[in-house]
């Protein structure tokens, strides 16, 4: 599937999500925002396993489009209803019962960061900058970023990020916690192909728990947390899946 800024397909297992703007750095509007949420919606079908987020061109994601911000017949109510949307789908790309892999090159500025906030793992080429960039324009996160963003690098980090404008280097943001790994420009694409396909060979159901019990974890007391792993490790062992892996795992 393609249309209004993403495109979507399925190959091997992996469902491959593709920001297609390329002309201006992929910035979001509503039109690209909905698409996106087709894109998510198709990534739960039973036969992905994993997913693959990418940018096309030299820019991953600039945010959100602000020329569509002007050109909108009411500005405010536009921008609501974009960041709204926006974040609901990448609640759900979070949600997903299986890991979701971002490559990101070239720029992650504001609603762009939410991308790589809602991703299990990224991958950044090494020449990527990362900026808020929010404040640049006089206005402020959205689509999550401020909720997401201090619980990945920490409070203070993610005050001087979003109030001093400072631009992060790939490497910089590797030592904040906010990418997983940098990569060589060259091999980025293959080095993110290469981890969704591994994962998407992976025990499915395995994952997609320890996905959401390491989630949820960052909402849930100690003792929730605790009770939800126990439930969660005693229905597993019962699936085909685990039997199968614990069967070859005990015959070695």
């Amino acid at each position: 599937m393609s249309g209004s800024g993403v495109s979507f397909e399925v190959a091997d297992g992996v469902g491959r999500i593709v920001l297609d703007r390329p002309e201006v750095s992929n910035a979001i509007d509503l039109a690209a925002a909905e698409s996106f949420g087709r894109a998510v919606t198709a990534a739960g079908a039973d036969e992905v396993k994993a997913v693959l987020l990418t940018g096309a061109g030299s820019r991953f994601c600039a945010g959100g489009d602000v020329r569509s911000f002007l050109q909108a017949a009411d500005p405010p109510a536009y921008l609501r209803e974009l960041a709204s949307t926006l974040e609901a789908a990448l609640r759900r790309l979070s949600a997903l019962p299986k890991p979701v892999v971002a490559a990101v090159q070239g720029a992650v500025a504001g609603a762009g960061l939410a991308f790589v906030l809602n991703a299990d793992i990224v991958v950044a080429a090494r020449s990527t900058r990362f900026r808020m960039a929010y404040a640049g324009i006089g206005l402020t996160p959205d689509c999550g970023v401020s909720y997401l963003l201090p619980r990945a690098v920490g409070t203070q980090r993610a005050l001087e990020f979003a109030l001093t404008g400072r631009t992060l280097t790939a490497d910089e943001a590797h030592g904040w916690g906010l990418v997983t790994e940098v990569a060589g420009d060259d091999v980025l694409a293959s080095r993110a192909s290469e981890l969704a396909r591994g994962l998407a060979c992976g025990p499915a159901s395995a994952l997609g728990q320890a996905k959401r019990l390491i989630r949820s974890s960052l909402e849930a007391s100690r003792e929730d947390s605790a009770a939800d792993e126990a439930d969660t490790i005693a229905a597993a062992v019962d699936t085909e899946e685990a039997r199968r892996l614990i069967h070859r795992f005990t015959a070695t």
